[in-house]
Formats: structure tokens, C-alpha cells, sequence
């Protein structure tokens, strides 16, 4: 096992020490050890490359141990309901390694950002890898933090987001349900089953997107407008030989003869 994960019998036994590696199976005084001691041992050598001490790595596999407890890759998307397909979601989930992970982060992986998206729902643990709910979701928060962005403040914004997008979707849901969905069930005289529900999401949702998509644009654009004339006013110091706000653009000496 050592000599497949590229490390020495010493360093192995080290690891098992230090509870980086769980126990092996015994059969008297043989050690057995399968793909997933493997995969850990790879996952730790990795990530010692990427600069992580072995204090960090012990905490972030504690992280990944309890995730994988509490946080099904089934609960993650959705798999125990059968009865709806995914109508408005429109998000390819991908696999991922803690490596390949925190790759994608460069280094802001630590025990507290694991734990934040673990309980948002951003990834899930499956076996010894992660799965994340939203390749576009990974991407993007993944350049947000390549521009500068601590990761911590990209999950606080994804978390107030999160909550803001639930808000909207109870708007919709309640239109849906009010107006749309009673409709149905009386021109429905055998009863409204899930195909029929189905193609009733499948017409409704372009509208939903349509709304949500220009009301955001419209508020950014308000938004965005608001803080650069704010940034402007307040951070901005006239150039030479240019009049400043409190003079005015006018304010001339008048104090001249005819």
C-alpha cells in the first residue's frame, strides 16, 4: 500500500497515528488496506503538496468524515423524490477529488469554509470525494475568488442569496398554486397526475426565468449605479486646474471692473 500511494512504510504508519488513516482490516497480524486508504493517502499527500499542513488536513478530513455522515449525495440532489423531474434547475453536478478541490479555491479550503458549504448544500460527500451541486455554481464562485474575493465572504454572499432566492421562489410557488394548479385540477376530471403537472411546470417556467432575470438586471443596474456615483463622490478628488464640488462649476471671481 505504501509503495502504491508513493510513500515510505514509516510515513503510513505515521498517518494511522495521527487518525489521518483509517484503521486497516486485520486477519491476526495482517493489515489489510483497500482503494479507499488509497484514496486518502493520495488526497493527503496532495494536499501537503498544495501547502496544507498536517494539523490542517487532519481537520479537514474530520470535516469531510462528518460531512459524509450528515450530508448525503441523495439529499444533496434531490434523489429521494421521484414524482417531479427537475423542471426548473438547469445545473450539471460534478465530482470532485479534495484536491481537484482545493485547486478550484487556491488554498481557501479550511475546516470552516468545508462546513459552510457543506450546510448550504453546495457539496456533498460521496465515498471519498465530493460532489457539487452546480458545475456553473463551482465556476463562478471559483473566478469570484480568483479576482480576490476571500471564499468565506463569496459562501456568506451565496448563503444571503440562497435565502433571497427561496423568497422568490415562494412568490412564484404561490402564484402557481393560487391560480394555476386549481385551473388545472377542474379541466382535469380523472384527476391532475404528475405528467400533466409536469408539462404545466414545463410551460410556466421560461415566464419564471424570464421575471427573475430582468428584475435582476434592472436592479443591478440601479444598484451598481447608486455605489459608483457614492464612490465617485466620496473618493474622487478634482484633477488640477478643475473646480472643486464646493465652488461649483461657475463660481468666477465677479469682483471685476466693467
Amino acid at each position: 500500500m505504501a509503495e502504491l500511494a508513493g510513500i515510505t512504510t514509516r510515513t503510513l504508519r505515521f498517518y494511522r497515528e495521527r487518525k489521518l488513516l483509517p484503521p486497516p482490516r486485520r486477519e491476526g497480524r495482517i493489515a489489510f488496506y483497500d482503494e479507499h486508504h488509497l484514496a486518502r493517502l493520495r488526497t493527503i499527500t496532495g494536499l501537503l503538496e498544495r501547502g496544507h499542513t498536517l494539523g490542517g488536513i487532519a481537520d479537514l478530513i474530520g470535516a469531510f468524515e462528518s460531512g459524509r455522515d450528515s450530508h448525503g449525495t441523495a439529499e444533496l440532489l434531490g434523489l429521494e423524490s421521484a414524482l417531479l423531474t427537475s423542471l426548473f434547475a438547469e445545473e450539471t453536478p460534478i465530482r470532485l477529488t479534495p484536491e481537484e478541490l482545493a485547486d478550484y479555491y487556491q488554498g481557501e479550503v479550511t475546516v470552516e469554509n468545508l462546513a459552510t458549504s457543506l450546510d448550504i448544500g453546495y457539496i456533498a460527500v460521496d465515498g471519498d470525494e465530493f460532489i457539487h451541486t452546480s458545475r456553473r455554481l463551482l465556476d463562478a464562485s471559483s473566478e469570484l475568488v480568483k479576482k480576490g474575493i476571500p471564499l468565506a465572504a463569496v459562501l456568506a454572499a451565496g448563503r444571503e442569496l440562497r435565502t433571497q432566492s427561496e423568497a422568490i421562489a415562494e412568490v412564484f410557488a404561490e402564484l402557481f398554486t393560487t391560480h394555476l394548479l386549481p385551473q388545472q385540477a377542474d379541466a382535469s376530471p380523472d384527476g391532475l397526475d404528475a405528467e400533466r403537472l409536469n408539462d404545466l411546470l414545463t410551460q410556466v417556467r421560461p415566464l419564471a426565468k424570464q421575471v427573475v432575470e430582468a428584475e435582476l438586471g434592472l436592479a443591478l443596474d440601479r444598484r451598481v449605479r447608486d455605489e459608483i456615483e457614492k464612490w465617485l463622490g466620496h473618493g474622487r478628488r478634482p484633477e488640477e486646474g478643475e473646480p472643486s464640488a464646493q465652488n461649483g462649476p461657475s463660481a468666477q471671481d465677479d469682483s471685476g471692473t466693467d
